[in-house]
């Protein structure tokens, strides 16, 4: 048996039944959509029952995989779980609904699971979304797929043939002058792809510049990922100041973002900026947020990450075992031009396919 860690919140109320219907409403989208799972294949769900949340998910997924098999990782030694998952065929599913994240001495679970050619859903670190943060993460389950597929293929379509791209919010611009790195999909459609699912909620679609160097300007930070994986909102925006690809000065910085500033260059030697993440969730927004920085990052908008690890796109100069970082920051955002088209208003993406 595991022992419960020690950080995790103590056990909440239930979530009200609305909000646990709503929750297997769209994992049914979930799996019949984005993950194509039918009849004929197996289902195993790994769960705890430690937050409110993650008891609401695993409620959600017995109503769609009433013949699945479920394992309370709490209740089961690691052997156990081990044999579960290797009694599973090639594309059988694997769901883990994970109040923080499950661990399994030398085996990382979702890279081994994918290894073995199992469908993976997760959810990770629900301990840190409680009480109306459960109903935004909720929300954010919801599989729209003309709007991801649709609008996140014509972002795509558009960030591989730009010449360029800025990004505008607060008054500050953000300019990219290359070309950029042809964009990856995270929008549940995994039929050009070797490995199906992954980390729920989803929506993004990311790529970072052809020449990092190319990357200058000003942009206000209004949420970024602190040292401990967190959310963290300052009452004023950060404004960073970018020089050739790196952090060269802040302004109104609080002393948690200069603490990860200070991280990234007592460990690198300097802050780079790498990716452009192009947020598509609309349950998530700069007034609307939760507390897990990864589950955050889908947020309808731009992030960026700082630091030199983005192990996506290798680039001359950037060795793997030297890069440590990769820490989001989310950018005020008011317009985003990619070449002389804006692709951002109001909040949201208006590209069409």
């Amino acid at each position: 048996m595991h022992t419960p860690d020690p950080t995790a919140l103590p056990q909440q109320d239930d979530l009200p039944a609305t909000a646990i219907d709503a929750a297997a409403a769209h994992l049914r989208d979930i799996l019949a959509i984005a993950l194509e799972h039918g009849p004929g294949q197996q289902a195993l769900v790994v769960y705890d029952e430690r937050t409110a949340l993650a008891r609401a998910l695993a409620e959600g997924y017995r109503r769609n995989l009433p013949d699945a098999r479920f394992v309370d990782f709490d209740s089961a030694t690691p052997d156990a779980v081990l044999a579960a998952f290797r009694a599973m065929a090639a594309q059988d599913l694997v769901v883990l609904v994970q109040s923080t994240n499950f661990r399994l001495d030398g085996f990382r679970i979702r890279v081994e699971l994918f290894k073995l050619g199992l469908k993976v859903i997760e959810h990770v670190h629900l301990s840190r979304m409680p009480g109306p943060q459960s109903a935004h993460y909720i929300e954010a389950l919801a599989y729209d797929p003309a709007y991801f597929r649709g609008t996140g293929r014509a972002l795509k379509a558009r960030i591989d043939a730009a010449p360029h791209a800025r990004v505008l919010g607060g008054g500050e611009t953000l300019h990219f002058s290359s070309p950029l790195e042809p964009a990856k999909l995270n929008v549940g459609d995994y039929s050009e792809m070797h490995n199906v699912g992954g980390q729920f909620p989803i929506g993004e679609v990311f790529t970072e510049a052809l020449d990092l160097e190319a990357v200058h300007g000003r942009v206000q930070v209004h949420v970024f990922g602190d040292t401990s994986y967190r959310s963290n909102r300052p009452d004023i925006p950060v404004t960073l100041i970018i020089e050739r690809g790196r952090v060269v000065g802040t302004e109104n910085a609080t002393p948690a973002f200069q603490q990860v500033l200070d991280n990234i260059t007592a460990d690198e030697g300097e802050v780079w900026v790498r990716e452009l993440g192009f947020g598509m969730n609309r349950a998530f927004t700069r007034e609307r947020r939760v507390d897990d920085i990864g589950t955050y990052e889908r947020m309808c908008g731009i992030h960026l990450s700082l630091g030199a690890k983005h192990g996506v796109y290798p680039k001359p100069g950037f060795k793997r075992k030297d890069a440590r970082y990769h820490i989001d920051v989310f950018a005020v955002t008011d317009a985003v031009y990619l070449g002389d088209e804006r692709v951002y208003a109001d909040g949201r993406w208006i590209c069409n396919s």
